[in-house]
């Protein structure tokens, strides 16, 4: 029985250890502004500020095709002015079945002007326009049934909240690969009015 319990003790004390971590981890990194609106359990609205961002196209779902590491070089030096530029939160995954895009959102101190030249012409730099978003927390993997499952949901909220999507979805990821899937903080995103219908 004492087994039992000092083995029970040691997984809530590395659960909760690995829940710090990541808590720690994901809180050393600067992360895109946003103000929430309402907030409705795992939904929230948010008012989105203009964003900078340094964007790929994606040719595989799961960005094996090397966008990671395109955005990721670019963000240590691979640009014209050799520039170091700090990593922020998320990680943004958009578009459809064969335009794809993955983008790093680029810290608030640099605007597109002042953002240096890609070395890669498969990187470029954009702004993403402000506007209010509909948006839902997730957890698990990233692959395809855990965002369908999640979009569904968010639509599920939206059409009762009475509130349209005006783009399709963005998918948010803020954590490393290594994070245990329970534990990763994902959201998917959809464009809305900034004015609910009565």
């Amino acid at each position: 029985m004492k087994k039992k319990i000092s083995l029970l003790l040691a997984l809530l004390v590395t659960a909760g250890l690995m829940f710090v971590g990541c808590q720690a981890t994901r809180a050393g990194y600067e992360s895109a502004p946003y103000q929430t609106v309402r907030s409705d359990g795992t939904f929230e609205l948010r008012d989105y500020p203009a964003l900078a961002v340094v964007e790929t196209p994606m040719a595989t779902p799961d960005g094996s095709d090397g966008s990671f590491r395109r955005l990721f070089r670019f963000i240590t030096g691979g640009n014209a002015a050799k520039q170091e530029i700090a990593m922020t939160t998320p990680v943004f995954m958009s578009g459809g079945a064969t335009n794809q895009t993955m983008a790093f959102v680029l810290p608030a101190k640099l605007g597109t002007s002042s953002v240096p030249k890609p070395a890669d012409d498969r990187v470029t730099v954009r702004e993403l326009p402000a506007g209010r978003f509909a948006v839902l927390r997730f957890s698990g993997s990233r692959n395809d049934q855990n965002e369908a499952a999640a979009l569904g949901k968010l639509k599920a909220w939206m059409e009762r909240e009475r509130l349209s999507a005006l783009s399709p979805p963005v998918y948010a990821y803020f954590d490393p690969p290594w994070t245990p899937a329970p534990l990763r903080r994902n959201e998917v995103m959809l464009r809305t009015s900034p004015q609910k219908p009565d």
